[in-house]
């Protein structure tokens, strides 16, 4: 066989996908990568490229078939389109999940079916599309309806139209929301799980299950879902561990998963484990590509690569390990465990447009620090997330130590500096503190100061109704507040009093600031407020 000659088609082009076009090529196969975006970061990385939409599956079919003998594997990584990738490989008779196993995964009022049937612990959910939006509202439902509830569209990644629905007030709102995000413009509405979260890959083949990544998930910013980073290994007990792992199983099982990568989001709630979401493929959020292969030394990708060319994971068979779990189970369970601990941390900005990026230099090069990925460029359109699409970029830190691992990632999320273009309405407006009926406490604040903390920043602006930004900030601040409020972090893991210094490195000479403008636009914005601030005043000035 002649593999300089043979394809893997692969769909995504973005920098999920970078690790799939690398292993097929570390496996000698050419990457035959498609895309609806021709100018995806990753097209370059391509030996070639088909400008195809992932959800156009005939027409993914029609170029599998097209390839005869050459095309060995259809795979996907980080991306929703497995059912894609099943309905190619099966048309073309190469190994995989089933098409309808990959359905059952992607659309999750299917999946909410199977795992009611199949006895496994899920929310309960009812279906709602655009057109009974109206009768929700009109027969009753509503006003016996118990908060709070999560919405999300049936059909889509990233948490894009996922949120928490806390009372009547934001139902209307957010269901059509949920339902604009959905392709097939439907959504469900669940129960919410109150616990912590996690996120679990595995690889299912010969009627094994193997655990490749267990990882901590770190959600903020409620009423929606926004995943700031996440831990591998995960710190949860033993008993508990195996009670997720149990579930994840069974969660596949019923999904009819039966040889290639699984996915789940699981909580444990105060009824054990529940299960959020399984999917038919290996995680995104650079978790299967990036954490998890730093943390173990095992390629996943390659691994979950070899299963779609019909050969073992041989690789993972020399790493993993028994799981020891009682009882009757679906699959014998293994893991391949982490002997080190990675870390991914992301940024985010408040709304804006981004004039630069500083900090990149000294980020990269801080300790534990592995990889820095910006996806906010100067010129680009920033916001507070509402989803995990909306992130600004990511660190990630490698490290034996799980201090170490989180403080390197943290480090580096504090270090990245966006400076915001002045005079931008976006931005005035999130300084000024607006909020939309249904979004009640959203955006954040950058720090989170209570009463007294208000109180003494409050008396400070009466007392300094000006303040000189050609001398310390930094100074003013530490004479004047306790080291409780100095030490204060923000979403970014950077304290107010780092803001400040940041502020009189970067700052330069600027025209008198009123104080209480100055507060509010640190507690507010925190250092990317008060550049904004200054910036904006000079430039009026000018």
């Amino acid at each position: 066989m002649d593999k300089e000659k043979d394809y893997i088609l692969i769909l995504g082009a973005g920098l999920m996908q970078l690790p799939s076009i690398e292993a097929a090529k570390e496996l000698g196969y050419k990457a035959l990568v498609i895309d609806a975006d021709p100018s995806a970061v990753c097209v370059h990385a391509a030996d070639r490229f088909e400008n195809i939409d992932l959800k156009d599956k005939e027409k993914i079919a029609e170029l599998a078939l097209s390839l005869g003998s050459s095309l060995k594997a259809v795979f996907t990584a980080g991306t929703d389109f497995s059912a894609s990738v099943a309905y190619a490989a099966e048309k073309a008779s190469l190994p995989g999940h089933s098409y309808e196993a990959c359905l059952n995964a992607s659309n999750k009022v299917l999946m909410r079916g199977c795992f009611k049937k199949n006895g496994v612990s899920s929310p309960e959910f009812t279906k709602i599309s655009r057109g009974t939006i109206a009768q929700f509202l009109s027969d009753g439902r509503l006003d016996k309806m118990e908060f709070p509830k999560v919405i999300k569209p049936v059909d889509n990644m990233g948490a894009r139209g996922c949120r928490l629905i806390r009372n009547k007030k934001e139902f209307l709102p957010s269901v059509e929301e949920a339902v604009r995000n959905s392709k097939t413009s439907c959504a469900i509405l669940e129960d919410y799980m109150e616990g912590p979260e996690f996120s679990i890959d595995a690889l299912v083949y010969d009627g094994t299950f193997t655990i490749t990544g267990f990882a901590d998930r770190h959600i903020y910013f409620s009423p929606y879902f926004i995943e700031l980073g996440h831990t591998m290994p995960s710190v949860i007990d033993e008993n508990k561990k195996n009670e997720l792992i149990r579930t994840f199983a069974q969660a596949v099982k019923a999904l009819g998963l039966t040889r290639g990568a699984a996915k789940a989001d699981i909580k444990f709630t105060q009824n054990g484990p529940m299960i959020g979401e399984v999917a038919a493929r290996l995680s995104g959020g650079y978790m299967s590509g990036w954490t998890y292969p730093y943390a173990s030394g095992l390629n996943l990708t390659k691994e979950a690569m070899k299963l779609s060319l019909g050969l073992k994971a041989d690789e993972l068979e020399k790493l993993r390990q028994p799981v020891n779990i009682a009882g009757d189970l679906p699959f014998k369970i293994y893991e391949v465990p982490c002997v080190k601990v990675s870390a991914e941390r992301a940024w985010i900005s408040i709304p804006g447009k981004v004039e630069s990026l500083i900090n990149v230099k000294k980020t990269e090069s801080l300790p534990f620090v592995k990889n820095v990925l910006y996806r906010s460029l100067p010129g680009a359109s920033v916001d507070f997330p509402r989803n995990n699409v909306s992130k600004c970029g990511n660190v990630i830190s490698l490290s034996s130590s799980y201090k170490l691992a989180c403080q390197g990632a943290e480090d580096g999320a504090a270090s990245v500096l966006l400076r915001l273009k002045p005079c931008c309405q976006e931005t005035d407006i999130f300084l000024k503190g607006f909020e939309r009926p249904d979004e009640e406490g959203f955006p954040y604040s950058a720090f989170n100061i209570n009463d007294s903390q208000k109180l003494l920043l409050e008396n400070f602006a009466l007392s300094a109704p000006k303040l000189n930004t050609s001398s310390s900030v930094y100074s003013i601040f530490a004479s004047e507040f306790p080291e409780d409020l100095m030490n204060m972090v923000d979403f970014n893991h950077r304290t107010l009093g780092e803001s400040l210094k940041l502020f009189d490195r970067y700052g330069g000479v600027h025209c008198e600031l009123d104080s209480r403008d100055f507060c509010n636009a640190l507690i507010r914005g925190g250092i990317q407020g008060i550049l904004y601030l200054a910036d904006s005043k000079c430039n009026s000035k000018k």
